[in-house]
């Protein structure tokens, strides 16, 4: 009698996650010693039915992770800047990956938070709810959402954006410099991907966790994946949470709620189906708009306490966001895979605020004067993408092969409503208590659309043992309509071919060089003081640099050097007292150059370590560009278990930026120069497991209590001072 084979049952490497709040290197070791218990089984299984004489077994179900994809605080593999998935190590431009395990290990509950601990990127706070970023020296506005590219409006993070809760995301990846390929219209700057978390278990598993804050912060957060059919060939995971509190501002309060619901299922062997929701609520009560006055009227600096907020009591800043997303990803013979990915978008701001300008005696605190607006608007955004990916075989070698398409729609539509404004009085005395406004009706101010169609492709060939060639192309179709009461209706369109090409040498297993270069293409919605679209910018991204990949992947680094040439870079002009629209004009001869080093990962068994360093400088045809943004920066951020006592983990890092400033803001006495010296932001955190499931962190930011601004120019807006939180978790 023939004797029957015990039947192994290995789960999907790429949707297989650590449990809630386990260690990511011990998955990894459990996860490769089930590999090894699988593949031991199976060469037990061959051997047993070769034997006549063997007894029959019943069959055994054994159920083992695979190797991890996301790995403490890096990844193994990424489809970023060229939708193959390749490695860090193989792909020629600098990658930052921001791992769930940092997310939660550094507590970056926010977008802001996240880009901001990110190497090479810098965030510019607007005010208490707006917030700008900015890596080698020029604005970000390529975002994706799943590989998904969304279209490039100056305007988007004045919707919210920033403070959206990254609880959903499973990941943040980060390709700084151009990237043409996949954005199309986008800025050198940086390109973003926000990956959501799916439904990756086949069985009941998830977290309840409730948190307290500085500044009267209270913060619950649930998230849950479950089987909804008896295989677990389709799974639902919901994540929803909800946080409320005051800010270091003084009245200022905020409340927010979200939900996120996905639905996985294989469809078949080869098919999944991915359907999704994702919503999120914002309400601040008494917003800044705007900022401090930088001097006093007879010329000198101010400084005033970081809780001085200029917002009267009856303001308000609301953001509503729904989005509704869709994904297919069917695997064909020969390792081929086809995936389309479909999202709806619906975002709508509310706001009822006060802007000041002036310059406030020093004595008497008269001069400040505020202009008020109520500010409404809503936005759409259709958007799919639709690739094939896959081997082919060419002059005896195998290369890869990505090809695909992408449609973005987006519209925006804003009303609003002004008052004369009011007399603050005695500025140095505000507390917000001013009557509110007696607001007109609403009537439309600015209504603007942008289409964008593209075709991309690029192939990875290997031409001879250690050398790689990534060479791809990427035609966009955009065009864009304007409306607004300051400049009327204007209408642009653009067709371009962007190439890209990027070549890999690999010196031996661990280190390998590379360099690449990308043109730039990328229309604008800025307008200049006479109301008209600044020309698209036209340029050139140009890299190199050295990777490194230790412990088959656990620990990867990246060394990049690189120059940016663009024309027609939207430089803002200087704003004037008592102004509230930023007009712009189109810098010539824009060039930015520098160099960051990364290394992310784990140096031990025990030590995981994310640390970035960028210089660069960056100039036009009139000297310095933007030169509020640093150019040098530090970020360092790492934990470690305690080897005696597996319990506890500790960890922090630091923020450092070299000095920063702006010449020609308007000054009481005309255009000044305002200036801030460099400052180091220390974090600390620590989490205790008291059992398997229930563990108690907490996070301390701002350790030394730095003063700074996060923003300058026309005004001043201070960034957080110490402030620290406490989580209690508790996993099943």
């Amino acid at each position: 009698m023939k004797t029957p084979l015990r039947h192994v049952w290995i789960m999907s490497p790429s949707r297989v996650p650590c449990p809630p709040m386990a260690d990511p290197l011990l998955c990894w070791r459990n996860a490769s010693l089930g590999a090894l218990v699988s593949a031991t089984l199976l060469a037990s299984n061959a051997a047993l039915a070769q034997a006549d004489d063997a007894i029959a077994l019943e069959p055994v179900s054994i159920t083992a992770q695979n190797l991890y994809e996301n790995v403490g605080y890096t990844r193994r593999s990424t489809g970023a800047g060229t939708r193959l998935e390749l490695s860090p190590k193989d792909i020629p431009q600098a990658v930052s990956i921001v791992t769930e395990q940092r997310i939660r290990d550094h507590n970056l509950r926010t977008v802001e938070e996240v880009l901001s601990n990110t190497t090479g990127i810098s965030a510019r706070r607007l005010d208490s709810n707006r917030v700008t970023f900015f890596s080698r020296g020029f604005m970000i506005d390529s975002y994706q959402y799943d590989g998904i590219p969304t279209l490039n409006t100056d305007d988007r993070w004045y919707f919210g954006e920033g403070a959206l809760n990254t609880a959903i995301y499973d990941r943040v990846e980060v390709v700084r410099g151009a990237n043409g390929l996949l954005t199309g219209a986008g800025n050198p700057g940086a390109s973003v991907n926000f990956v959501r978390k799916h439904a990756d278990s086949r069985e009941l598993t998830g977290s309840v966790s409730g948190s307290l804050g500085s500044w009267d912060q209270r913060g619950t957060l649930v998230d849950v994946t479950m089987p909804l059919t008896q295989s677990g060939d389709v799974r639902a995971r919901f994540i929803g949470g909800y946080d409320e509190g005051d800010g270091f501002l003084d009245r200022y309060g905020q409340r927010k709620k979200f939900g996120y619901g996905v639905v996985d299922a294989n469809v078949t062997d080869n098919t999944t189906l991915s359907i999704g929701y994702d919503y999120q609520d914002t309400h601040a009560s008494a917003p800044t708009w705007g900022g401090l006055p930088l001097w006093y009227g007879d010329g000198t600096r101010t400084d005033y306490s970081r809780s001085f907020s200029v917002a009267p009591e009856w303001s308000y800043y609301d953001f509503e966001s729904e989005k509704i997303f869709a994904e297919i990803d069917h695997r064909l013979a020969d390792d081929w895979r086809i995936r389309v990915v479909g999202t709806h978008e619906e975002t709508a701001l509310d706001g009822k605020l006060a802007y000041p300008y002036g310059f406030p005696d020093r004595e008497t605190g008269q001069g400040v004067y505020y202009y008020t607006g109520w500010n409404r608007g809503e936005r759409a955004v259709d958007s799919v993408d639709a690739y094939a990916s896959g081997p082919f075989a060419l002059f005896g070698r195998r290369h890869e092969l990505v090809v695909g398409g992408s449609y973005s729609e987006q519209s925006n539509d804003y009303e609003n409503a002004f008052t004369a404004g009011f007399d603050a009085g005695d500025f140095n005395r505000w507390d917000g208590s001013t009557p509110d406004q007696e607001w007109p009706g609403f009537a439309p101010s600015e209504s603007a659309s942008v289409r964008q169609k593209a075709f991309y492709g690029a192939a990875r060939f290997s031409p001879a043992g250690p050398l790689t060639l990534i060479v791809g192309a990427r035609y966009t179709d955009w065009s864009g309509r304007n409306w607004s009461t300051a400049g009327g209706t204007d209408s642009q369109g653009q067709n371009e071919l962007t190439p890209y090409g990027g070549l890999i040498y690999d010196i031996d297993d661990t280190w390998s060089v590379f360099a690449s270069y990308t043109e730039i293409f990328q229309p604008q919605n800025y307008r200049d003081a006479d109301g008209r679209f600044l020309d698209p910018i036209v340029g050139k991204n140009y890299e190199t640099g050295l990777k490194a990949a230790w412990f088959d992947g656990l620990l990867n680094a990246s060394l990049s050097v690189f120059r940016i040439e663009q024309d027609n870079v939207a430089q803002a002009d200087p704003l004037a007292p008592g102004a509230t629209e930023t007009t712009y004009h189109a810098a010539k001869g824009v060039v930015s150059k520098g160099i960051d080093f990364e290394v992310s990962g784990a140096l031990t068994d025990n030590l995981d370590l994310a640390f970035g360093a960028t210089h660069y400088t960056a100039t036009d045809a009139e000297g310095p560009h933007n030169t509020d943004r640093p150019r040098t920066q530090v970020n360092l951020f790492s934990s470690y278990r305690i080897p005696q006592w597996q319990k506890l983990t500790v960890g922090g890092g630091l923020n450092w930026q070299s000095h920063t400033f702006v010449n020609d803001i308007a000054g009481p006495n005309g255009p000044r120069r305002f200036e801030q010296g460099s400052y180091t932001l220390a974090h600390l955190f620590g989490r205790y497991r008291f059992t398997q499931q229930l563990a108690l962190q907490i996070n301390i930011n701002n350790l030394f209590d730095e003063k700074y601004y996060s923003h300058f120019d026309g005004y001043g807006v201070y960034g957080e001072p110490l402030n620290a939180t406490a989580a209690l978790t508790y996993s099943f």
